[in-house]
């Protein structure tokens, strides 16, 4: 359960909002331009026995170039076969899919898609990137 909290003007008196601390918490941000909610997009790399998994969340977008640059060296540095995990990804744009044409034409046995969310799934399957990649629903585990 999350913890509520409530908002305070700028001059300390209560504006009667009630805020969930726990998305405080996640680094959302607000958008300068838009005035919307972001949800920073974050990438990781986890080395297994036998596979290395590219873990995306958040927003994957051109703020994330030079991360998913690194990740893709990396991850192919192993030599072991790729899957991306994309169960948090809340957004995607032509960077991140550039990201994912990248990966998927250079990768043999081809990259496993896991968990993608119905966004990112439309994407692939407008890019045609779905041939490519293997697309699974269920997390194997990494070993």
């Amino acid at each position: 359960m999350h913890e509520q909290n409530n908002r305070t003007d700028p001059a300390g008196e209560p504006d009667g909002a009630s805020v969930d601390v726990a998305d405080e918490l996640v680094g959302a941000s607000i958008d300068e331009v838009s005035g919307v909610e972001r949800d920073p997009g974050d990438v990781g790399v986890i080395v297994g026995s036998q596979r290395v998994r590219i873990v995306l969340a958040g927003e994957i977008d051109i703020d994330l170039e030079h991360d998913l640059r690194d990740a893709i060296g990396d991850a192919e540095d192993t030599g072991l076969p790729i899957e991306i995990d994309a169960h948090h990804v809340t957004f995607i744009d032509s960077s991140g899919v550039s990201f994912l044409a990248e990966l998927a034409s250079r990768a043999n046995p081809p990259v496993r898609v896991l968990r993608a969310p119905p966004s990112m799934r439309f994407l692939l399957t407008v890019t045609r990137l779905d041939e490519l990649v293997e697309l699974v629903d269920v997390d194997p585990g990494l070993d």
